[in-house]
């Protein structure tokens, strides 16, 4: 028998084969390795270490692969990767080429569905259980979601959705944030085992529905009814999913694996039900550290797992991020604007506005995981003459485009959004690199859209979005630090549309928007080294563009490269090569567009990922070096094509 359990559980069937009461000890050995490994790697450790016994009594339960368990978001189903067939593979978790931080279809068969945002399993998993039926199938769907996720607009349309629908499914609602006293628990589990008895089961099937057949037995069961409602809303906590159509069970204890277990076998015998089963975890769970500060461990980078501390790399610079600049700048703005209020969807300190929530808690809004709200939310506040900052991630905000457009830019209304995250995120993978925002919101009609390339032009931008500007405003920065320290001097209200000119050159412009700046300083570097002399210029806007300035640069430059931290597809590049033919130059001017592909990017280290995909200063070089070697070849005529026959 090998030393430990674990190194026996390849996949849920070996785990199955274990008695229960072995399974304690198993969750244990898994935290040791969850601790290790994501103390070297960084990750999502609070709410994986939460749901560790839950994953074990869920697989013990039920046959995965042919059950399947869609996991909400993803970030707590590290325990779910290792008992997979991916333990081996789990040292390699969010490093480039190693396994994702979120369930990836592509990586497992027992990932049901890919995840990474909130609130969309309930949907995910009802879409399944339809599908199942209509091809009389036999499985059951599992959907596991968190009491954050659960928050979010989305879940409740799929609970609607679930309650009038004729397809049976399991909601595990895991809740690590809800307290309940020691005797509403304890009725609550009471009534629980009441419930999950079958003698209970058979007697509300077969007694409660003769009882309907006559009009003394109908009047019963509504007294009945109206008692057992009465006691379920002042005991049970689910009565919202009672009165949705919805079975409720629950609470049970999280990290009680034999309750859940009894609980998941009587639910599995009632496969035609929608049912949510309630389980009450703690975030953090075996690691003290994690159990005192969940907020700190919900997502980490490497740690310290003796004490805790968060490791510190190799200080490259003693720049703030993009992310502080904003926060203080915005503290700084309001000081002065009453009229300034901030708002964010979940991530208050992630944005950095735990300061701001501090300073001005009435005009602070966290709105929760409701980003579609937050922005409509923002909108009313608008109408009424305030002016709403919105914080949020470029990923996250993709989920609200209907709200932008219908709620705002329709009415043009004064919302500004800072947009954190944008483009490539690193670890955490293609449901976070926020690299499609210039894409969709280049659409947005009498849209302001700005990239920073440092943080001093952050503050400028700010100070223009809020007292400069009109309409929807945004303004999108990358994670990470800035390039240079921030300096003491005033506000300046930028130029709408209008480029900054750094270097005045010939021939070759290097038009860069945001951080992809000091990609596009490092190419003309490296092409002066090869006797090319480029124009050099900081775009700062990504709509409008200044047409007058624009045309002088295309009459006097035969090649226009453009460099941005967004997809090619529609992006910033896209917007110049539209100018260049809406504007209809004197001379022949060829734009060629840098920036990531028209597709996913893995996860992985920023310059890895960039080296991998073609986007480092090199690599550049030689593309640009390309295209004017082929600019410069004299053109060969092209072959005649063979007349088509017509057909008499």
């Amino acid at each position: 028998m090998p030393e430990k359990l674990l190194d026996s559980i390849n996949d849920p069937s070996d785990l199955r084969k274990l008695p229960v009461k072995e399974l304690p000890k198993l969750a244990g050995e898994i935290r040791e390795l969850m601790i290790d490994v994501v103390s070297r790697t960084g990750g999502h450790l609070a709410s994986s270490l939460g749901a560790v016994e839950l994953t074990l009594a869920l697989h013990y339960c039920y046959n995965t692969p042919v059950d399947k368990l869609v996991w909400d978001v993803g970030h707590q189903a590290y325990a779910h990767k290792i008992i997979t067939g991916r333990r081996a593979r789990f040292a390699s978790l969010r490093q480039f080429n190693g396994i994702s931080g979120f369930p990836r279809t592509e990586e497992s068969i027992y990932d049901a569905s890919s995840s990474g945002h909130a609130s969309a399993s309930i949907s995910t998993a009802l879409g399944m259980a339809v599908a199942r039926d209509l091809r009389g199938e036999k499985y059951t769907v599992v959907a596991i979601i968190g009491d954050g996720s659960l928050s979010g607009g989305l879940a409740f349309e799929g609970l609607n959705n679930l309650g009038s629908s004729s397809s049976g499914m399991t909601i595990v609602l895991n809740d690590n944030e809800m307290s309940i006293s020691r005797n509403v628990g304890a009725l609550s589990r009471y009534l629980t085992r009441v419930l999950t008895d079958k003698r209970y089961t058979r007697i509300k099937t077969e007694i409660w529905d003769r009882l309907g057949g006559s009009s003394v037995g109908k009047s019963i069961r509504s007294i009945v009814k109206s008692i057992d409602d009465a006691v379920k809303h002042i005991v049970i906590p689910g009565k919202l999913f009672e009165d949705m159509g919805i079975r409720y069970l629950g609470p049970v204890d999280g990290h009680d694996i034999p309750a859940m277990i009894e609980i998941f076998r009587s639910v599995k015998e009632q496969p035609l039900l929608p049912q949510l089963v309630h389980v009450i975890t703690k975030k953090g769970k075996g690691y003290c550290f994690a159990e005192k500060d969940a907020t700190k461990y919900h997502g980490i980078g490497s740690f310290s797992r003796e004490t805790g501390d968060i490791i510190t790399k190799p200080i490259v610079s003693s720049t703030p991020t993009y992310s502080a600049v904003f926060g203080t700048t915005l503290l700084e703005l309001a000081a002065t604007r009453p009229q300034v209020i901030a708002i964010t969807a979940a991530m208050r300190d992630g944005t950095k506005l735990t300061q701001f929530s501090r300073e001005y808690p009435d005009r602070f809004f966290d709105v929760g995981i409701a980003e579609s709200h937050s922005v409509t939310f923002a909108a009313g506040l608008a109408h009424q003459g305030l002016c709403p900052v919105v914080a949020i991630y470029s990923t996250f905000l993709q989920r609200a485009y209907d709200q932008l457009m219908h709620d705002v830019a329709l009415d043009n209304l004064h919302v500004v959004f800072c947009v954190d995250r944008a483009g490539l995120v690193g670890d955490d993978g293609p449901t976070h690199h926020g690299m499609f925002d210039l894409s969709y919101l280049r659409s947005v009609p009498g849209a302001t859209v700005m990239a920073p390339s440092n943080g001093n032009e952050l503050r400028h931008m700010l100070f223009t979005a809020i007292d400069c500007c009109k309409g929807p405003v945004f303004i999108r920065y990358p994670r990470g630090g800035t390039p240079e320290s921030l300096r003491d001097e005033p506000f300046t209200a930028l130029s709408s549309g209008l480029p900054q000119v750094i270097v005045k050159g010939k021939e070759i412009a290097l038009l860069a928007i945001g951080d992809f700046f000091s990609i596009a300083d490092k190419t003309a570097a490296l092409l002066g080294e090869q006797g090319h002399h480029p124009t050099v210029l900081n775009a700062r806007f990504a709509k409008p563009l200044d047409s007058s300035f624009y045309t002088t640069l295309f009459e006097s430059h035969r090649l226009v490269v453009t460099f941005e931290n967004n997809s090619v597809a529609g992006g910033f590049g896209t917007g110049i090569m539209e100018l260049v033919n809406s504007i209809g130059c004197t001379q022949r001017v060829e734009v060629l567009p840098i920036g990531l592909p028209d597709q996913f990017i893995p996860h992985g280290e920023r310059s890895i990922v960039l080296h991998t995909l073609g986007l480092d200063p090199e690599s550049i070089v030689r593309r640009i070096v390309a295209r004017l070697t082929a600019f410069d070849a004299p053109a060969r005529r092209r072959p005649l094509l063979p007349r088509k026959r017509v057909l008499q």
